[in-house]
């Protein structure tokens, strides 16, 4: 599963705006966005951001 489809599930399961998952995750507003519109991320990027997913799905 591409990361844009778990960021995507993500904001639909738990109702987080775009703007504040970036900038939760990464301090970055813009991710999302950013994201739909073909931004690629280093593969530490890419981690960094599966793992905050992964630690806020297990707060939950």
């Amino acid at each position: 599963m591409s990361l844009i489809w778990k960021i995507e599930r993500f904001l639909r399961a738990t109702e987080i705006a775009p703007t504040r998952f970036g900038r939760l995750a990464l301090n970055d507003p813009r991710l999302v966005d950013d994201l739909r519109n073909g931004r690629q991320l280093r593969a530490a990027t890419v981690a960094r951001v599966e793992a905050f997913i992964a630690s806020q799905e297990q707060a939950q």
